[in-house]
């Protein structure tokens, strides 16, 4: 009998065919799309406890302005605060608020060359070209990760908010209280714990949906939705690597069951490599052939041993590497080892970070980020207002791709900001300031986890948060402005966006398909080339793995945008499904030779 396994949560994604006619253009369908899931009341406890209570704090101490650079390093923490383990968020959200420190330190040490209420025309020229500069730094390291990514971000809105909001705070100080503030929520994120969650839970549930995706793809076999059970399997990998990610004082601090977690991990890595080369000869397998990951996988959920495993059938290459697997398996859970050494994860070394930085995909966002700092910064203050630093900063989230296609997040971030500008107006005249405004701030800090999950709705939510700092800050109530200068924004990045520059677009989506394509030449080499190194095998099958499961979100990203931008790396998808088939079949070529290895021909 199979055994019983955890059911699978809802897909986050809501299909648009249940909500939206075929007619809707693909920029407008993603802007309508929301993702949606169990409420993260983890998050959201955290987000209470962040930015509203060291406002409050501030406002009791009578230095409400130190609140408020700190309530914006918690705030922007928070918005990195995405379900993950505890291990993963240390670097998730450290790396971007040391990015945002610098970012207001610089800003703020800048903000000396103003003077009077209209600075002079070479001030505003230093000051457009200082931000432009940031922008193409911030813009280039963005095309490392997502980590990067959200460093950048906070790197150059930091840096406005440094150059334009007027603190009494020397410029150390702004930084310190700026990392408090983050460090304040990662604090929250490491020693709270969650509702109804065993240590280690999240890390162990990553683990145990491999080992149930490698079940999935061996049911699948010989069937139409092999392929998808595959691409499932592949993002089960990358989800549990991520995972078991982390500072070394941490893995050392849980070091006996993080230890077996890790064995367990890499006890999946030859069953995966089994289970895609059966998957690849294309013929179905016998049903017990499933049991024995499937058991596995409930194990590890459960935190005990698997008990005896079903024998699949020993009559092919795959079949034999299968059962091979499974024994091996079950070492690493009754000892806490593994009989092949588990491979470290091969992310990208620094050569690789300075190669997608300074390479065409980091050029070409870097001068893009640089062209729609530099102009927004020069048109705020050319208008005189006292939060022209709103633009710029406006600019830089509006400029991401990783929110989506541009059209679609110009869109949404006009909404939320209509929306959240609204509501603020109407809470700002009912609640006495500054205790009900601080009540907002914090109210606003907890719904951010959830807002998250639709770019508008999280524009709403921020700029709730955003107006509610300015006004506990002791800047007049400037709901108005904040619309006003969000369009104008919005304007700037979809001409800054759509505008044509030397050389070819897309090379975003063209240099993750390069990274892809070299990552499987080296798999299909080190397999062709006799090594008996399996451990190096399944860590380059999985380096090439992961870079073509991010090829193919780069591509639908790109695929989701207006046309203009669109046609640029149209057909990229398909080369990309092209090369996952050529590393399936460079699995099986390798698990066929781990059974009998004799020299392939030259042919």
């Amino acid at each position: 009998m199979r055994a019983r396994t955890t059911p699978r949560p809802p897909s986050l994604a809501l299909p648009l065919s249940r909500v939206l006619p075929r007619s809707v253009p693909p920029w407008l369908g993603h802007a309508l799309r929301a993702q949606r899931g169990p409420v993260p009341w983890s998050a959201v406890v955290r987000g209470a406890l962040a930015a509203g209570p060291l406002l409050l704090l501030a406002v009791l101490a009578g230095h409400p302005t130190a609140g408020v650079v700190a309530a914006l390093g918690a705030m922007f923490a928070g918005i990195n605060d995405r379900p993950g383990s505890r291990h993963a968020s240390v670097h998730r959200l450290g790396v971007p608020a040391l990015a945002g420190a610098t970012g207001l330190l610089i800003g703020s040490y800048a903000a000396g060359l103003r003077g009077g209420e209209g600075p002079a025309l070479p001030v505003t020229l230093g000051l457009t070209a200082l931000l432009a500069g940031l922008g193409f730094i911030g813009g280039a390291l963005s095309a490392i990760g997502p980590v990067a990514s959200g460093a950048g971000t906070q790197l150059l809105v930091a840096a406005a908010v440094g150059v334009g909001m007027p603190l009494p705070e020397p410029p150390i100080q702004r930084a310190l209280l700026f990392l408090a503030g983050a460090g304040w929520l990662l604090t929250l994120r490491l020693v709270l714990p969650s509702p109804g969650a065993r240590r280690l839970d999240i890390e162990r549930a990553a683990v145990a949906d491999v080992y149930e995706a490698v079940a999935a793809l061996l049911r699948a076999a010989g069937g139409a939705d092999a392929v998808a059970r595959r691409v499932a399997l592949t993002a089960a990998l990358d989800q549990a690597q991520d995972a078991l990610r982390g500072p070394r004082p941490l893995r050392r601090r849980h070091s006996g069951a993080e230890r077996k977690l890790r064995a367990q991990y890499a006890a999946a890595l030859p069953l995966a490599e089994a289970a895609t080369a059966l998957a690849w000869r294309g013929a179905p397998l016998p049903a017990r052939a499933a049991d024995g990951p499937s058991r596995l996988a409930e194990a590890v959920r459960e935190g005990r041993a698997p008990g005896p495993l079903p024998a699949p059938a020993r009559s092919t290459a795959g079949l034999r590497a299968l059962d091979d697997a499974l024994l091996h398996a079950a070492e690493s859970f009754d000892t806490g080892t593994t009989a092949h050494a588990a491979p470290t994860p091969t992310g990208p070394a620094l050569r690789t970070y300075a190669r997608r930085a300074l390479g065409p995909a980091g050029r070409e966002y870097g001068v893009r980020v640089a062209l729609c700092l530099g102009v927004s910064t020069a048109v705020a203050q050319s208008l005189h207002h006292p939060h022209w630093y709103w633009l710029p900063a406006t600019a830089v989230f509006l400029v991401k791709p990783d929110l989506g296609p541009l059209a679609s997040r110009v869109l949404c971030r006009a909404l939320g900001t209509l929306l959240g500008a609204g509501l603020f107006a109407g809470l700002a005249a009912l609640l006495p300031s500054p205790y009900g405004i601080v009540g907002v701030v914090a109210v606003a800090g907890a719904l951010i986890p959830v807002a998250t999950r639709h770019f508008a709705a999280q524009t709403a939510v921020v700029t709730v948060l955003v107006l509610g700092l300015v006004l506990v800050g002791g800047e007049p109530q400037a709901a108005a402005s904040r619309i006003g200068e969000t369009l104008l924004a919005c304007a700037i990045v979809l001409l800054v966006g759509h505008l044509p520059l030397p050389g070819q677009r897309g090379h975003g989506v063209r240099t993750r398909l390069d990274i892809a394509t070299r990552a499987a030449d080296d798999y299909l080499g080190h397999v062709l080339g006799g090594s008996e190194d399996r451990a190096a095998s399944w860590a380059l099958r999985r380096e090439a793995y992961r870079s073509l499961a991010q090829v193919r979100a780069a591509a639908a990203l790109s695929a989701a945008e207006l046309t203009v931008l669109a046609r640029h790396t149209a057909g990229t998808a398909e080369t990309a499904a092209r090369l996952e088939l050529l590393v399936d079949a460079t699995t099986a070529t390798a698990v066929h030779l781990n059974d009998s290895p004799r020299p392939l021909s030259t042919r």
